[in-house]
């Protein structure tokens, strides 16, 4: 009777440890919430947490993101973009990171505006469009490190 209650003492405190080591992969920050209300920051290695009471908001990838997206054209042309971006500071992008694609886009499409983009105006429109988005974005954390244009 002791060895078994000894043994399922044991295998409780064995998955109580379990339960309480969060491994965070290289390349990536984990936010971890406490009560609904963030607590800090993991960065890569083995962390431990308290079960039951924390939990992981979200999980960051700091390396390189890409985002597409597509514009029609009022000349019966459809220019195509991609957008490459990344985080740079954790701290400042988890309030956002789950909205960093839509305002992205967003800003990627407004920057395009109305106007007819020649082929020639490619590079120059890309350029521009990089300056505006990083100047939205880099009070959030994130940077676009390159846009691609092309007309279909």
């Amino acid at each position: 009777m002791n060895t078994t209650l000894a043994i399922v003492i044991l295998a409780a405190v064995a998955a109580l440890v379990a339960a309480a080591m969060r491994r965070v992969p290289a390349g990536q920050v984990h936010s971890l919430y406490r009560r609904g209300q963030p607590l800090r920051l993991l960065e890569p290695g083995m962390h431990w947490v308290v079960p039951g009471l924390d939990r992981i908001g979200h999980r960051i990838d700091l390396g390189g993101q890409v985002l597409r997206f597509e514009q029609p054209q009022a000349d019966n042309h459809e220019l195509r973009g991609t957008v490459y971006w990344q985080v740079l500071e954790p701290e400042r992008a988890e309030a956002t990171i789950d909205e960093a694609p839509q305002l992205i886009r967003r800003g990627a499409l407004a920057a395009l505006g109305e106007s007819p983009v020649a082929a020639a105006d490619r590079r120059d429109l890309g350029s521009r469009m990089k300056q505006a988005l990083n100047g939205a974005l880099r009070e959030r954390g994130l940077m676009v490190t390159r846009v691609e244009l092309e007309i279909a």
